[in-house]
């Protein structure tokens, strides 16, 4: 019992401690006083995912059409205002892409910097409402592993990025990512509109193609800094390659069952086709042959009569 209330004592020394290094510049912000408030909403999705389920399980499933397409353009107009904020503030504060430290200064393009991030972690705290919307209309096999694992650690985590590093390299994640998911929700939107937009989305693929491009990104920027010892926390960029690591195995996957499984491979696609050539001539060839049998032994059969015809007209011819 000693032992854990050492350890207990500890970590709450760490964390006062942390708080000393975090950055004075939004711990007045929403949210960001303390992690209690971030915790209690990414507790309440989990307990959302158990319950939800539960409650429509005899309920009739939610269509929530207009619902979705308002949501879903709002979010993409949501994340091109993160985009442009990040891109427009970091080109203006002269940002490097390759080190960036983080200035914890009142400089105005800094705070917009901060400001951007700030927003880019509230959209994590929304982008929850992905998986209520799945519940709620029954789309139960689209809450996976990769799905929830996604939700809940990005808004959790970038907490921290906030708190401790709101600027200097976290923009280039955040601006890249808001990017990706203007696409992504323009998507979603689209086919939310139904049928008649559907079948021109052929591009759903793509943009898991896209996410996994942005993941190999971020682990060759993040190295990348480490390479020439950037003056930002090692700390945060050797999580953010693990981190990283795990969407590529889990979106990898998920890209593998979804598009490449399904699929015959080409050599399955040619043995199939010529097999189905062979039946195809081979049936043909057998019906040919049948048919010129037939024909052989017909004409076989009427060459005696013809023959047997001619010879009684000869003997007749003799007789007469």
């Amino acid at each position: 019992m000693e032992i854990v209330t050492h350890l207990i004592n500890d970590t709450i020394e760490f964390y006062k401690w942390t708080l000393t290094i975090a950055d004075k510049r939004v711990e007045k912000w929403p949210l960001m006083d303390n992690p209690l408030p971030t915790l209690a909403i990414s507790t309440s999705y989990l307990l959302f995912l158990w319950l939800g389920p539960k409650y429509m399980k005899n309920r009739e499933p939610f269509q929530l059409r207009k619902t979705l397409i308002v949501y879903n353009f709002s979010m993409v107009f949501l994340n091109f205002f993160i985009f442009k904020e990040l891109f427009m503030a970091a080109r203006a504060a002269r940002y490097s892409y390759i080190c960036q430290p983080v200035d914890y200064s009142e400089d105005p393009n800094e705070v917009r910097v901060a400001g951007a991030l700030w927003w880019y972690f509230i959209s994590k705290g929304i982008e929850y409402l992905d998986t209520v919307f799945f519940i709620l209309r029954k789309k139960f096999n689209q809450v996976t592993f990769l799905h929830v694992y996604h939700h809940c650690t990005m808004f959790t985590l970038w907490w921290i990025g906030i708190k401790w590093v709101a600027g200097g390299q976290s923009f280039f994640g955040a601006h890249m990512n808001a990017m990706i998911h203007v696409l992504m929700y323009l998507y979603y939107g689209l086919a939310s509109c139904g049928p008649k937009i559907q079948k021109y989305l052929w591009w759903k693929k793509y943009l898991t193609i896209i996410q996994m491009i942005q993941f190999h990104v971020t682990i060759g920027h993040t190295a990348l800094s480490l390479y020439v010892n950037c003056d930002f926390p090692h700390w945060m960029h050797y999580s953010l390659i693990c981190y990283a690591i795990t969407f590529i195995i889990l979106f990898g996957n998920f890209y593998y069952q979804t598009y490449r499984r399904q699929q015959p491979s080409r050599r399955d696609a040619s043995s199939s086709s010529k097999a189905s050539k062979a039946l195809s001539n081979g049936t043909l060839n057998g019906l040919s042959k049948a048919a010129n049998g037939a024909l052989l032994a017909g004409s076989k059969e009427e060459k005696p009569q013809e023959n047997s015809g001619r010879r009684k007209r000869k003997g007749r011819a003799k007789r007469d």
